[in-house]
């Protein structure tokens, strides 16, 4: 038997735990991967915790959408894996679990050089903060100000943005700011005099904005930097996002991401391992916990307590 958290009611994180569940089998066009890590996500615990709606739950709902492992199956018309194989996992349907059966079109092998762990941060962080820039047109000569860089989403979207030529700000906490550095980005505090601090530390306008934070001191700055309203974003404020004029990329937005926007964030998998694998992209990692732990993972992740993205090793 595999095993797997699960939750059978809307509430803390007290309702994850652990059951065993029968071994998946591979459909056609599908893979079991046997799960090594998986990516714990702010959207885990928005769904269990009721803040993001969901269908009424009918059967024990799993948890997680990225991870990464080894391929131990494989069903019939998949040709371009093979057991054994190593592979990152994006937009998994219950990945806190021992093993997966998934498409082999959600899965990008892994080289050796990247491990485990950054394989299951890769999927939700980097397939959105690549759409995103993707969708705002972010390129060479833009000012882009990324609102929470710090974040694992912010910190792929610097990359990404430093990497196309971009000049970025980035806001976080002070004690962040050097990592923010290392990155490519020049580091602003949030709080009071936002704008201001903005303005000075920008070598010229502000061009593109991207917001992963979502407070009203984001939005209003936002507001008052950049005219051209289609070129602000935020991946939190979905519901009011159109009551500002700015897009909204999930993050609760009532309008569905395009094929387009879909397709970009799953190419980010495979580019993003590219550049791991070359050396040009960093992920940050936090506190690697033990699958059972899923309940203390999603606590450190809505107290904040943790920098870094969270794995669950099963």
């Amino acid at each position: 038997m595999a095993r797997a958290i699960v939750y059978t009611e809307i509430g803390s994180p007290a309702v994850l735990h652990l059951m065993e569940i029968p071994d998946p089998v591979a459909a056609r066009g599908e893979v079991v991967v046997r799960i090594e890590a998986a990516g714990a996500n702010p959207i885990d615990a928005k769904l269990r915790s009721g803040k993001r709606p969901s269908p009424p739950i009918t059967e024990p709902r799993p948890v997680g959408f990225d991870g990464a492992g080894v391929v131990e199956l494989l069903g019939e018309g998949v040709d371009d894996l093979a057991v054994g194989d190593r592979v990152a996992i994006r937009d998994g349907v219950g990945t806190y679990a021992s093993a997966i059966a998934i498409a082999a079109e959600k899965l990008a092998k892994l080289p050796d050089s990247v491990t485990m762990a950054e394989g299951a941060a890769i999927g939700i962080p980097a397939g959105t903060a690549y759409q995103a820039l993707r969708s705002l047109g972010v390129t060479a000569g833009d000012v882009l100000l990324v609102h929470a860089g710090s974040g694992s989403v912010g910190q792929a979207a610097v990359q990404f943005a430093v990497a196309w030529g971009a000049t970025v700000i980035a806001t976080a906490s002070p004690a962040r700011h050097d990592q923010l550095r290392e990155l490519g980005a020049i580091p602003v505090a949030y709080g009071d005099g936002l704008l201001d601090r903005v303005r000075a530390a920008a070598p010229s306008p502000v061009t593109v904005v991207l917001d992963g934070a979502g407070t009203d001191e984001a939005i209003e700055t936002s507001l008052a930097l950049v005219a051209d309203r289609d070129r602000i974003a935020t991946i939190v404020r979905g519901p009011d996002a159109a009551s500002f004029g700015i897009r909204a990329f999930s993050g609760g937005s009532p309008v569905p991401l395009t094929e387009q926007e879909l397709a970009w964030r799953a190419e980010a998998l495979p580019k993003t391992i590219e550049l791991l694998d070359t050396g040009d992209f960093t992920i940050e990692l936090g506190p690697q916990l033990p699958l059972a732990e899923a309940a203390q993972a999603h606590e450190l992740m809505e107290s904040g307590a943790a920098s870094g993205k969270i794995i669950l090793v099963p």
